[in-house]
């Protein structure tokens, strides 16, 4: 990178820090450092949430998942919209009745001190995990771009979020949110805008959109039901919306957000103004990778877009082979770039035969291109067996490296970073919340002063903090990131989902009963994991992970009910 980027992205990144250490100084209770005072804005509240769940992978994979997937992941979001009217109706006003600081407290008023035990330890084991991965995620990535070492970038993105979250708590997290929402989404709208003009001049705005429609980059809305499929119209309108509703309504690092509201009007229109404002900001995210795409159908991408994996094929023995498929690969591209051409002039002249001859020409190369790719993959996990093959990861930022003038890369780096330190301050917020108000001072020490409650959670942010970082460091890359959140995610959000509605709506089930009946459904959800994982699920349990969210919920349910009646009634 240039000086010019580097001043950006250090710069961007300083001013953030020092902003909300200054804005959120002077908290001297409990209340102000957990729950901010509750003087947030339903637009603020409605930026924390979606800065929250907008982590670096979110703009590292979500471009990546479109180049080789098209616009089918936006069927994730399309059950988001309804539970955030479901949860503004339901959830939201009990919290603020019961002016709890953390969402577990009302299962303890609701059944007893163990269940709210319980699902404030999943929650823990969930979110701790999570945390390690939203850091890991965008340092990996980084570091491999910038030539930094791994350890030392977990460090960095750790470090300067534990600054400000430690110093101003929630205060600090929405306040700094704004600025890196800002940074975000400006960022990719610029990058979005210069994809577009650095298309070919003979390629314009609508021919790409034709060349992505042709090359099966635009499907945007599946509606074949499969449970094996993990994002098409039902999974996102049904398994999905458990999982959001889950994730916003349950776990604490979303919770938190909306505690701060000034009023309860305050948070159920932070909770809308995210329902309405989250797929679309996906969609322009998606379709910025979906337009990478069509600019690397015409400029000639690199058969591999991790670099540096590259790079140490090319230094073994193995370089004469990956020389032969690199030139196997570009005159695939040649030709399938001039099926292109002659397809978006059969387009242009309403010849239809002429269009669906040369798209059809079109793809039969690009799955030959795939297939030298895999090649490539096979040559680099030989070199390096522990190497990660899946690249897609690698494709918008190294697109951003490649093509992009001076300035918008240190840009583009700084929304990554911010990402990374958004989600982040977030997660280790609510984390030491939960820590602090359902374990330490409900069940470890009980008498403390506020003062001393403060301080608690000032320790517990760091802890947390260290911890994430440590996590980051020995973690391992996943198939995609995007997709490893969601799925750690869904492996625990359901059960905690069918914990929360059994204490809503299922007044018949009580303490002993949802408890017993949430480890049989979480032991039952791992379970079925391992089965999908290991290819040995059959029939209706082969499944896509989304579908966890609701076969966990379901079976805490079920159970729930089975239990209360089999249980002695002086056990339930």
């Amino acid at each position: 990178m240039s000086v010019i980027d580097w001043v950006i992205l250090v710069g961007t990144l300083l001013f953030i820090v020092l902003y909300g250490t200054w804005k959120s100084r002077g908290n001297k209770d409990l209340k102000g450092y957990l729950k901010g005072n509750n003087d947030a804005k339903w637009w603020g509240i409605g930026i924390s949430i979606m800065a929250t769940q907008a982590s670096a992978i979110t703009f590292l994979s979500t471009p990546g998942q479109a180049y080789t997937d098209g616009m089918r992941f936006i069927q994730f979001y399309f059950g988001l919209p309804i539970a955030m009217i479901i949860l503004s109706v339901t959830f939201v006003p009990i919290y603020y009745k019961l002016k709890v600081y953390t969402a577990y407290q009302f299962l303890e008023e609701r059944f007893d001190l163990k269940t709210r035990t319980l699902a404030a330890l999943l929650f823990l084991v969930q979110r701790g995990l999570a945390a390690g991965i939203t850091i890991y995620a965008p340092a990996i990535i980084l570091s491999t771009l910038l030539g930094w070492n791994l350890t030392l970038t977990n460090i960095f993105i750790g470090v300067l979020v534990i600054i400000y979250t430690v110093s101003g708590g929630t205060k600090a997290v929405t306040q700094t949110q704004k600025q890196q929402m800002a940074v975000m989404m400006g960022g990719m709208v610029l990058a979005g805008i210069m994809v577009i003009q650095l298309l070919p001049e003979r390629i314009g705005f609508i021919d790409a959109l034709h060349v992505a429609g042709k090359m099966g980059r635009l499907n945007v809305v599946n509606f074949d039901f499969d449970l094996s499929d993990r994002y098409n119209f039902w999974s996102g309108i049904t398994a999905a919306l458990f999982l959001f509703m889950s994730y916003f309504g349950t776990d604490q690092s979303q919770v938190q957000r909306y505690l701060t509201g000034k009023s309860l009007a305050e948070s159920r229109l932070g909770l809308i103004m995210n329902g309405l404002l989250k797929v679309p900001m996906q969609f322009v995210i998606l379709f910025i990778g979906v337009m990478v795409f069509v600019f690397y159908q015409f400029v000639q991408p690199p058969v591999f877009f991790n670099k540096v994996a590259k790079e140490q094929v090319e230094q073994s023995v193995y370089a004469p082979q990956l020389h032969e498929l690199e030139g196997e690969y570009t005159a695939l591209f040649e030709q399938k770039q001039e099926q292109l051409y002659t397809m978006v002039d059969g387009v242009r002249a309403q010849d239809g035969a002429k269009t669906i001859t040369a798209k059809n020409q079109a793809l039969a190369l690009q799955s030959e291109s795939e297939a030298v790719r895999v090649e490539v993959k096979e040559l680099v996990k030989t070199v390096n067996p522990d190497a990660e093959t899946n690249d897609k990861d690698y494709i918008f930022m190294s697109f951003v490296m490649d093509h992009l003038p001076v300035g918008m890369i240190g840009l583009l780096f700084a929304v990554m970073f911010c990402a990374a330190m958004s989600s982040t301050a977030s997660e280790l917020n609510a984390l030491a919340s939960t820590t602090t108000i359902d374990l330490y001072q409900r069940s470890i020490h009980r008498k403390g002063t506020d003062k001393h409650y403060l301080k608690s959670s000032r320790w517990f942010t760091l802890a947390w903090g260290l911890l994430a970082i440590t996590f980051a460091t020995y973690a391992s890359l996943f198939e995609n990131l995007i997709q490893a959140v969601n799925l750690l995610g869904s492996l625990f959000y359901g059960t905690i989902l069918g914990i929360f509605l059994v204490a809503f709506y299922f007044k018949s089930i009580k303490g002993n009963a949802v408890f017993v009946a949430a480890l049989l459904a979480e032991v039952c959800v791992i379970y079925l994991h391992y089965l999908n994982a290991t290819d040995l699920a059959v029939g209706v349990l082969k499944m896509g992970f989304l579908w966890y969210n609701v076969v966990g919920c379901l079976l805490v349910i079920v159970f729930g009910f089975l239990l209360q009646v089999v249980l002695p009634k002086r056990v339930v």
